[in-house]
């Protein structure tokens, strides 16, 4: 079994808080194996007996009729009826349930809702519903195509629990392959293949396979469905373009004009933006903005982009000459949102002399992280070896001069340091598996 303890103690934490919880995440993070094997194995070991843990596959041609959202209220209520009892209820893949006109509207007939109608009941009705049943705890999961962030946000509105997976983080990973592989291989396979579930379980060749398949089988499908759309092949080139441009400022319009140069064909500005949209709402890719650490203002007109999963990002390539300074600073990336810190592109404008002139000059640190009270900047460098790979990577650190602390993570394994300067120097592999937790 694949340990989570992250999501497994956000969902022990949040058992019987009066609230739905809804797990999000990207498709095949592993949120029904997160909810149906490893909480489920957690209540059993708790003492809960078997009877009293409900759980409804609703993809499942048996329990098709229960994607009548009547059907399932009443199903739910029928099997829950004893109020002595205390009940914990799985609803997978809640999405298949549809939106039907109200019954009463209808004289009882059941109608499928269509956009125009405003008197429905959805699977959101019934969530919210069974939630108010004191002998019910309650645990959603759903696909991307339906069951977005932003639909989450603008349906259970104050009303309900997200917790957010994400695939493997390299501390998952390495729990899971430490019987085969020391740190070093493991973190090189990391960057390769990346974390999802199901990928980790298979061999090099499969892998490669089935990370290329989820785009076609399932994310450009599900974004295809929710956007009606029609034309994949704008899409696809454009989700390969970001992989290509991991960790490079972009906006709309260099994304647009680096499409034509490569497809000689054009595409708008607001065609681009759509698409990023739909990556993002499908946590394909998540964005990082920039931040003038001077200024302390954000600066909108470029940011970068990082795909949730390394091995995702390398998919898009082929896993031809992955370029490791990217992969690094998006593995970090992802390792801070995992952490629970808030991310963006530190930024800042520097007068100095050059051949007897002024010259305005503009520095970048990779990220500039916060979480609650804290502040901290990070540079990610392959190697501080080289002289001038040193001095670019702590030029910036040097001119900012203020008390919020320095890090410098390096792809060696070395042991957390300062350096003659006083900034934190640290091992990827101990900042991944140790440093921020």
């Amino acid at each position: 079994m694949m340990n989570r303890p992250k999501y497994l103690n956000k969902l022990i934490n949040a058992k019987w808080n009066g609230f739905p919880k809804i797990i999000t995440g990207i498709r095949r993070c592993g949120k029904s194996y997160l909810l149906k094997e490893i909480f489920h194995k957690h209540l059993v070991e708790s003492g809960v007996p078997e009877k009293n843990i409900i759980s409804l596959e609703l993809d499942d041609a048996k329990n098709s009729s229960y994607r009548n959202p009547l059907e399932l209220n009443n199903f739910i209520l029928k099997i829950c009826a004893d109020k002595n009892e205390q009940f914990y209820v799985f609803l997978d893949e809640i999405q298949r349930v549809y939106t039907i006109v109200n019954p009463d509207l209808t004289d009882g007939k059941i109608l499928l809702a269509t956009e125009k109608d405003s008197e429905t009941i959805s699977f959101v009705d019934v969530v919210l519903g069974l939630s108010h049943e004191k002998n019910i705890d309650l645990y959603v999961t759903g696909s991307n195509s339906k069951m977005l962030s932003s639909d989450i946000v603008t349906e259970f509105r104050d009303k309900a629990t997200e917790i957010h997976m994400a695939p493997l983080s390299f501390g998952e990973f390495y729990e899971a392959v430490k019987e085969k592989m020391e740190k070093q291989e493991a973190l090189y396979e990391y960057m390769q293949y990346g974390g999802m579930p199901l990928a980790v379980l298979k061999d090099k060749n499969e892998k490669e396979e089935y990370l290329k398949g989820l785009f076609k089988t399932t994310y450009f499908k599900d974004i295809l469905e929710r956007n009606k759309l029609r034309k994949t092949e704008a899409m696809d080139e454009l989700c390969t373009i970001l992989a290509t441009c991991t960790g490079e400022l972009l906006n709309a319009e260099k994304l647009a004009n680096t499409f034509l140069s490569k497809r000689h064909e054009k595409i708008d500005k607001e065609t681009v933006t759509s698409y990023i949209n739909a990556f993002l709402d499908a946590f394909i890719l998540s964005e990082a903005k920039r931040y003038d650490l001077k200024g302390r203002k954000f600066i909108n007109s470029t940011r970068k982009y990082y795909f949730s999963d390394p091995g995702l990002r390398n998919a898009r390539l082929d896993f031809i000459y992955p370029d490791e300074g990217q992969i690094l600073e998006n593995i970090v990336y992802n390792e801070l949102c995992y952490n629970g810190w808030n991310i963006n592109i530190g930024t800042f404008d520097s007068i100095e002399k050059a051949n007897g002139k002024s010259v305005r000059k503009n520095y970048e640190v990779d990220f500039m992280a916060t979480r609650g009270s804290e502040t901290i900047y990070l540079q990610i460098t392959d190697n501080m070896a080289n002289a001038e790979t040193k001095k670019r990577e702590i030029r910036p650190y040097l001119l900012l001069n203020d008390q919020i602390k320095k890090i410098i993570v390096v792809n060696r394994p070395v042991k957390t340091t300062k350096d003659e300067n006083g900034f934190t120097v640290v091992g990827m592999q101990e900042f991944l598996l140790q440093f921020l937790k």
